[in-house]
Order: C-alpha cells, then structure tokens, then sequence
C-alpha cells in the first residue's frame, strides 16, 4: 500500500520511487526464500549501494546522498516493508559510518567514507557484549596502548553483519572502569587477529547474520581512533539516538506489510456470505492497526525533523523506538490473527513479520532502556 507522506523535494520523491521500485522486484520476491535458507543478501547492498541508497544522510562531498534524516528513514521504512534483514541491515551500516563521518579526522573521512557510502563496504557496529548490553559503559574489551598503536584484545555479542562486515566500528576500553574509559575505533575487516564466532540461531532474521566478534591481539595505528581517547561512549550514546530512529522506521515498514497482507486477505476471504473485513470484529482491528502504524510513523518522522533542525532529539527517538516497535509487535500479532489457521503458516509472510517484530523491541536499546531514557527526561524537566 502506498503511504502519502510530506516530500520535501522532488529529489526525495524521486528517490522513494526508486525504492519502492527496488523493493517490488529485487527484494520482496526473494524475502521467503532466503529467509528459509539464511542466504545473506549481500548482492543487495551492493545494488543498494550503485542506486546512492547507502549513504543518504552523509555528505555528497563524500560519496553520500546528502539528504535530511527524515528522507533517509521513508527509504529505510520501505526497503523493510519488502525485507527487514534489507531495511535493518541498511540502518546498522549507516550507524557504523555515523562515528567516522561525525567525529573523524578530514583525512579520516577521505579515505574511507567514500566507499563505506558507495556500497563497497558494508560496516557492522561493535558496541555490545555478552555481560554488557543495556550497560554499555560497562564493556571489558581493551584497547591499550602499544607503541604508537594500540593492541585489541575481547569479544563483542550480538553484532549484525558480524563475518561479513567489510569494517567495524569499534568501543573498546583505554583507560579506567566506567564512561570515561571508552574509545571508538575504525576497524577493517581482515586484519589479524580478528574473526568471527559461528552466527546465532535466531527466531527471525535468518538472513541478517548475528555472530559474535572476536579481537585476539589486534593490532591498530593512532589513525584507528575516531575522536580523543577517552570520549567514545559520548560518540556511542550519539550514534545510538539516530541509530534508533532507523529501527522505528525498520518497526513502521515491517508493520505495514503485515496489515497489507491481512487487509487483502480480509477482502479475498469470504464467510458467511460476506468478505471479513465486513465484519466489525476485523474490520475494527484492521482500524486500530492503521492508525497505530500512521501514529508510530508521525513520531519518527517528528523526531527525524529535530534532528535535521540540530536541535537535541535524544527523548523523542526513544518514544519513536518504543511505539513504533511495540506497535510492530502488536499489528502483526493481529495481522497473524486476521489471516487465521493461514496465518500460522509459511504460505503467507504475515507469520514471519511476526518473528522479526520481536527482535526489533530488543536491538538498538531494550524498550526498558527506551522507557528509562524517557523517564530519565522527564524527571530533568520536572526537577528543573
């Protein structure tokens, strides 16, 4: 179904017909197949990549789109209405570029965001760990000092494109316990010393691989470090708040293609003489769908605008996240619901959609953290 939004240009609009149109006829026919099979699509990202959709929010000086957050997120809702492993992967390298683009050196961003936006590249984002995730600055794997590098010794959980990422984008302890220890790193897949653990066993996602990372001595120069020493979990939190309106995004795309499909089949399927959808009881459900999914993708949308304005938009990406997925849970569960005995099975995707809007209420931040965030917020306003 197409959804009308406010277009800020004619390049936009251009840009979101271009998507739709990939999503309709290179990765929605594909999305059943390889999920059954966990093929990883990396073929796409690279045709994602020639079709400028890699690097939309970063600059055109480096390679990148140079298009406001809230064009970026309508691309990203639509490549996850076809395939979420698309969609998600599409925002997880985007937040594996933000660090480099936002906090690296001149020289930094010339030598590598080029092909990091251009689809050469694919980044993966190392932040978690298996005894740290909701407390990130609690993280244990060290970078210290070695000459005038630094030697990488840990491991990282839960790393989408972790074996397959061409860079990682690296939190890694160099001084004392707690925030103020962390720094970030660029890290180019191959070099020695890094490998990757056997991918998880999911209940969704199977073609977006998850795998552990493993840093056994590896060795990086000075010029490895995005940022100061020290100042990487501010850089982390920063990526984070953007990061999750890419999730939102990810939640309204896999949510409007679950109510396609059960708004279709509520016109196909017939009883008692009568099309379902007829029927106040689904007919009512499909209405609560849609407008929890128009809600969910007016809170992204708003929280994109104060980003693109500069203006701070840490408390409205956490809202965005937490409706947007939780609706995403909700609206297939429904969808499932609306197909009926169909809908718990593999002939129709709506089961799928399913599985995979589970997995987007814990990734970039549990909903709990999002709820802390706010909570967090609104305390500062009241005590203020």
């Amino acid at each position: 179904m197409a959804v009308e939004r406010m277009l800020r240009t004619p390049e936009a609009e251009q840009l979101l017909e271009l998507t739709r149109e990939l999503v309709d006829k290179e990765l929605a026919p594909r999305a059943a197949r390889d999920e059954e099979e966990g093929v990883f699509p990396r073929d796409l990202f690279r045709t994602l990549g020639a079709a400028g959709l890699l690097g939309l929010p970063y600059g055109e000086e480096h390679g990148g789109g140079g298009q406001p957050y809230e064009v970026y997120l309508q691309v990203v809702e639509e490549l996850a209405r076809g395939w979420l492993a698309v969609g998600l992967g599409v925002s997880v390298h985007t937040l594996s570029c933000y660090p480099l683009a936002a906090f690296g050196t001149d020289a930094q961003r010339a030598e590598h965001l080029p092909a990091m936006l251009g689809g050469d590249r694919l980044g993966a984002y190392c932040l978690s760990e298996a005894s740290s995730g909701s407390d990130a600055a609690a993280l244990t794997t060290r970078a210290g000092r070695d000459g005038d590098g630094y030697t990488v010794n840990g491991a990282k959980a839960w790393i989408t494109h972790g074996g397959e990422a061409d860079h990682y984008t690296l939190f890694a302890r160099t001084g004392g316990p707690g925030a103020d220890g962390i720094s970030c790193f660029h890290v180019p897949a191959g070099v020695p010393g890094l490998s990757a653990s056997a991918p998880e066993r999911k209940m969704g996602m199977n073609s977006s691989t998850t795998a552990g990372v493993l840093f056994d001595g590896v060795r990086l120069g000075a010029d490895a470090r995005i940022g100061e020493e020290g100042k990487g979990f501010g850089i982390a939190l920063a990526s984070l708040d953007s990061g999750r309106l890419g999730i939102a995004a990810c939640a309204v795309g896999v949510a409007q293609a679950a109510l396609d499909t059960a708004l279709a089949y509520s016109r196909e399927r017939h009883q008692f003489g009568s099309a379902i959808g007829d029927f106040q009881g689904v007919g009512f459900m499909l209405a609560d769908m849609a407008t929890m999914i128009a809600a969910s993708r007016e809170l992204y949308l708003a929280a994109a605008r104060r980003r693109d304005a500069g203006r701070d938009f840490t408390e409205q990406a956490a809202m965005a996240k937490l409706m947007a997925t939780d609706t995403a849970m909700r609206v297939t569960t429904d969808a499932v619901q609306v197909l009926g005995g169909y809908g718990y099975t593999r002939d129709f995707p709506v089961e799928r959609h399913m599985r995979e809007a589970k997995v987007l209420q814990i990734v970039e931040g549990t909903n709990q953290v999002q709820r802390l965030v706010i909570s967090r917020h609104l305390a500062r306003r009241s005590r203020a």
